[in-house]
């Protein structure tokens, strides 16, 4: 799978890292969101309820033990 590491700023006053406490936040590909979602809150993990899903793939989130917000990102097929 190929792949690029983007750093991506956001404005000071973004609300994008809400719910989380960090004002950054890290982005894990994933091969199934759905999938990977699902193991995660069958170990009682912070998931955040909403996805999104676009032409640039399906997003979820986790929040961590630390309160930071971690964004899991599905590729698009193609």
């Amino acid at each position: 799978m190929k792949g690029a590491t983007i750093w991506s700023p956001f404005a000071a006053d973004t609300t994008y890292m809400d719910p989380g406490t960090s004002s950054f936040m890290i982005n894990f590909r994933v091969d199934n969101l759905d999938a990977l979602l699902t193991a995660l809150r069958a170990e009682n993990c912070n998931v955040v309820d909403a996805t999104e899903e676009s032409e640039f793939g399906k997003f979820g989130w986790v929040i961590d033990p630390e309160g930071n917000k971690v964004e899991l990102w599905e590729a698009p097929v193609g």
